[in-house]
């Protein structure tokens, strides 16, 4: 099972499954010794190119998804241990951004659930 949770609407996340931040940067007034994960995998986030032309408007969220999805099928050696992960125990990808349905976790989501169907 993977899940997708949003930083700032997390109280306490222990025993939920194995946390990773999937995000770039560190999110914003989180303090690292106050935030419970378990990893913090910086090379399965967008690249920082597609965040910034993402937020600045450059494109819609299916032009957004499509480019990320391009990204990440090229560097496997950052999500194959996110598979491994989910095939033992919940796996709870952590984000920042303020859009629940539209964010770099949804997508990360959506495409480690497909390759787990063609384990």
């Amino acid at each position: 099972m993977i899940t997708c949770k949003r930083v700032y609407n997390d109280k306490d996340g222990a025993n939920e499954g194995y946390r990773v931040l999937v995000d770039r940067l560190w999110p914003r007034g989180v303090k690292k010794t106050d935030f419970h994960y378990d990893e913090w995998n910086k090379g399965v986030a967008p690249s920082t190119e597609l965040r910034k032309w993402f937020h600045a408007g450059g494109g819609d969220f299916s032009e957004f998804t499509q480019r990320y999805i391009d990204e990440l099928t090229g560097a496997p050696e950052y999500w194959q241990p996110l598979v491994a992960i989910a095939k033992e125990k919940p796996l709870v990808l952590l984000y920042s951004g303020k859009d629940e349905q539209q964010n770099n976790a949804t997508v990360l989501k959506a495409f480690l659930e497909k390759q787990l169907t063609h384990c």
